[in-house]
């Protein structure tokens, strides 16, 4: 995966949403960095700000990263934020929890050389001991379901929250949504464009104790299918 570049070109952006993450985001982009040092490729990393009232970023420029800041609420504004400043070749979005290992990024980088975008499949790649709970795995799959039947794709976990596309792919998307729904508009949103979609397995590591989790279950799980129902799509 070593490979030479242009003195500027930027090969890869890691891009993670933050809100109030001060006790994983320095682990995140430890990570990240692990990942670029051993796979030879100039990176950055850009978090953005969505509202801390914590020392979020505060550890994240101490540790290299770009600090953006988008003060509309939500995980579709942050990462719709991110996405317009990553400078890379290849963008891997995820969440900075610590539930994903951002030191293995290989597979889904490789597998954006081929894709337009990459979704992560938890599934397939191993959901640790209670990282996930019953109520989450019932309404991932039930959504997962409906939206395969409407977008007529094959992606398994439509929320997981490690995904990747391509800088170039990426000029060609309208992203429009705001909160936690923006995981289901970024694959009906390829299919609209005729865009490729792989899938690489990834691990969901069990989130940090004491750590505060960011989904409403019920609410979050309401928006993805009023998505699904109304954005349009025939």
């Amino acid at each position: 995966m070593s490979r030479k570049h242009a003195k500027d070109k930027i090969d890869l952006s890691v891009v993670m949403p933050c809100l109030n993450e001060e006790m994983t985001i320095g682990g995140c982009i430890d990570e990240v960095n692990d990942f670029l040092l051993g796979a030879g490729l100039k990176g950055e990393i850009i978090v953005v700000d969505n509202n801390c009232t914590d020392d979020s970023p505060k550890i994240a420029k101490e540790k290299g990263a770009v600090v953006v800041k988008e003060t509309q609420p939500g995980y579709g504004s942050a990462l719709r934020a991110g996405l317009k400043a990553a400078q890379g070749e290849r963008i891997i979005m995820g969440d900075c929890d610590l539930t994903y290992n951002f030191a293995k990024l290989g597979d889904m980088y490789d597998r954006l050389a081929l894709c337009d975008v990459v979704i992560g499949d938890r599934f397939k790649g191993g959901i640790a001991h209670r990282a996930m709970p019953l109520s989450h795995h019932i309404g991932v799959r039930g959504l997962s379901w409906v939206a395969r039947k409407k977008y007529k794709t094959d992606v398994y976990d439509f929320h997981c929250g490690l995904r990747g596309i391509r800088k170039d792919s990426l000029a060609m998307m309208d992203y429009k949504t705001t909160g936690m729904e923006f995981a289901t508009e970024m694959i009906a949103e390829a299919k609209r464009k005729g865009a490729t979609i792989g899938q690489v397995p990834v691990e969901l590591r069990r989130g940090v104790k004491g750590r505060k989790p960011k989904l409403r279950t019920v609410r979050d799980g309401f928006r993805h299918l009023r998505y699904i129902l109304h954005d349009g799509t025939n």
